[in-house]
């Protein structure tokens, strides 16, 4: 990834690219399952978008799970820049993070279980970077497709906040809101990993279990 482009807050409207009106072309089909990455996907499968740092070695953390995902993808979201290209949400100036849209059955696999992967696999409690990854684009974030969605994210979070803070660890600053849109990555970046099993992935978890069907249970 590009580890010296950083960008220590988010930028201004008048710094932020204008970007383009059509998308940046991507892969068809999962590199791991062949699924189709955009859809359209079967009945009962869920959405949700998570920033967790590098995208290459976030997304495999999640078509790893055993059951219950559909398809992942990586992207851009929780920017204004539309249609972003990768060197472009490396530059700060798009507001976007890197993300991962996962596709997901819950009635095999619980957003709880997703959510439960999304902060073990990462520091949230970082701010703008992931270990040596440093800047904007890097943040922990959680894009809802509802608000069952953001209720159940908010839920977990703050059990996974009590058990860092006892391990020492400081607040959270994952952003939780809305999506609002999901911008597909370039096709060589889906799967990467999978396409090239020796690249680079920075992610690194703390260490810490999240409580989550523990019977911890957060108040909203």
């Amino acid at each position: 990834m590009l580890l010296f482009r950083k960008r220590p807050e988010m930028p201004s409207p008048a710094e932020t690219l204008p970007g383009r009106p059509q998308p940046i072309p991507t892969s068809e089909r999962h590199f791991v399952n062949g699924n189709p990455l955009k859809g359209p996907y079967p009945e009962g499968i869920e959405t949700i978008v998570l920033g967790l740092g590098c995208f290459w070695g976030a997304e495999r953390k999640f078509w790893q799970l055993p059951a219950g995902v559909y398809v992942t993808a990586v992207g851009y979201a929780g920017g204004t820049t539309p249609n972003p290209t990768y060197e472009e949400a490396c530059s700060g100036l798009t507001g976007h993070t890197e993300a991962v849209l996962v596709a997901f059955d819950p009635a095999v696999l619980p957003l709880e279980s997703v959510l439960k992967t999304f902060f073990e696999s990462h520091d949230p409690t970082q701010g703008y970077r992931q270990g040596n990854d440093v800047g904007t684009q890097y943040r922990s974030g959680i894009y809802t497709a509802d608000e069952a969605q953001a209720a159940t994210a908010r839920r977990v979070r703050d059990a996974y906040a009590t058990a860092l803070a006892a391990k020492g660890y400081g607040p959270i600053t994952t952003e939780i809101a809305p999506l609002d849109r999901f911008y597909f990555a370039e096709g060589y970046h889906q799967q990467y990993l999978a396409k090239n099993p020796g690249g680079y992935c920075g992610l690194g978890g703390t260490g810490v279990s999240c409580p989550v069907g523990s019977g911890v249970a957060a108040a909203e």
